[in-house]
């Protein structure tokens, strides 16, 4: 290699490889894993219950919809997000919660991106979920 190369070409090559090295999103957050996440909505009238999740390190996750609980698997990767429910059991459902829950699951499962600002996460799909994490 001439020195007329070494000392031109090799510097700017560097240097565009630096610049072309995927980074982080500026103001990037990790998944708040083990914290509860409340869906950013008010209670149904005569009851105190709103949407939760609470996701585990191994993508388990414990989700609480307007009369289900639920168990599903979460599966995180960098921004993208893979929700599927394993089982749930019914608590307190009328009909109005069995449609809503219904309705909710199936939106969640065509959820495929999250992203975290502070402490508001959102699973973003065809529908977007707004969840604030809990501070008690």
């Amino acid at each position: 290699m001439s020195g007329w190369l070494r000392t031109c070409w090799l510097p700017a090559l560097a240097a565009a490889a630096i610049v072309l090295v995927p980074a982080a999103p500026a103001g990037a957050q990790s998944f708040p894993y083990d914290q509860e996440m409340l869906l950013e909505v008010k209670p149904l009238p005569g009851s105190r219950r709103v949407p939760m999740i609470e996701v585990h390190p191994d993508g388990k996750a414990s989700v609480d919809l307007w009369c289900h609980s639920a168990v599903a698997k979460f599966t995180i990767t960098g921004s993208d997000v893979k929700i599927e429910f394993v089982s749930a059991k019914p608590e307190n459902c009328t009909p109005e919660r069995i449609e809503r829950d219904q309705a909710m699951a199936k939106a969640m499962l065509e959820v495929t991106q999250w992203r975290r600002n502070n402490d508001i996460v959102e699973f973003a799909g065809p529908t977007t979920f707004r969840f604030r994490i809990s501070t008690h």
